[in-house]
């Protein structure tokens, strides 16, 4: 069989399979990175905090999973978690089983790893921004709340873009760990693929494609919002 009818799409290609692990492997990395940008904002605020036990808290969290290997992390969450629960319900209904969605494992152990990374890009972002920028806002009336979103909140992108923007093209990258547990993105299908036509050379590389083309989308559009970040930050 040759390429153009191994990467066709319909009953004889495997091109229906693949487009299915792209669109799996995209969306999980869009699902998770609100989820890490949230924690890891909160993880940062809890880092400055002047409260000793959070502070604590703060730097546990991020020393385990910057420590932990990725694909462990998935691990303790898929079949950690899953054991779990599981104790916890039966409890009150003996019998019951519980699993967990592959999708939402892999969505919380890769949030749980970007967001410890972008609390520390978050912190330094912090720390550049001038304590008279937190000053000056309470000086004209604005409450604390009003000073983040209004001022600190639009700086606090500017300075963070650019390590936020590596974490995603590595977060894109960890994706391809979600195929352990069974979730069809690129790498599985591809794997699939190869295993079922003995293509191995041509379906990894397709794979290499896929994530390259996927690397390289996303450096232009951060690149984009880079741009406009910077001339909101003029016009400012």
């Amino acid at each position: 069989m040759d390429v153009a009818t191994l990467l066709s799409f319909g009953p004889r290609g495997w091109g229906d399979e693949i487009a299915w692990g792209v669109v799996v492997t995209v969306t999980l990395a869009l699902a998770t990175l609100p989820l890490g940008l949230l924690v890891g904002f909160f993880i940062a605020l809890g880092k400055q905090s002047e409260e000793k036990s959070l502070r604590l808290a703060a730097n546990i969290y991020t020393t385990i999973f910057r420590g932990l290997p990725e694909l462990l992390t998935l691990f303790l969450v898929f079949y950690g978690a899953q054991i779990g629960i599981q104790q916890f319900v039966r409890l009150f209904s003996p019998g019951t089983t519980v699993e967990i969605n592959a999708f939402v494992a892999g969505m919380i152990a890769l949030g749980a790893v970007f967001s410890s990374f972008a609390s520390e890009v978050l912190l330094s972002a912090f720390r550049a921004i001038p304590r008279g920028q937190y000053e000056g806002g309470y000086a004209i009336g604005l409450s604390h709340f009003q000073t983040m979103r209004l001022i600190i909140l639009p700086q606090l992108v500017r300075i963070a873009l650019p390590g936020l923007s590596n974490l995603w093209l590595i977060l894109i990258k960890d994706t391809a760990l979600v195929s352990v547990i069974g979730l069809s993105d690129i790498i599985r299908q591809t794997g699939v693929a190869a295993r079922v036509t003995k293509e191995a050379f041509l379906f990894f590389g397709v794979a290499c494609l896929l994530y390259l083309a996927l690397a390289i989308l996303s450096s232009v559009a951060l690149g984009a919002i880079d741009r406009w970040a910077g001339k909101e930050g003029v016009g400012r």
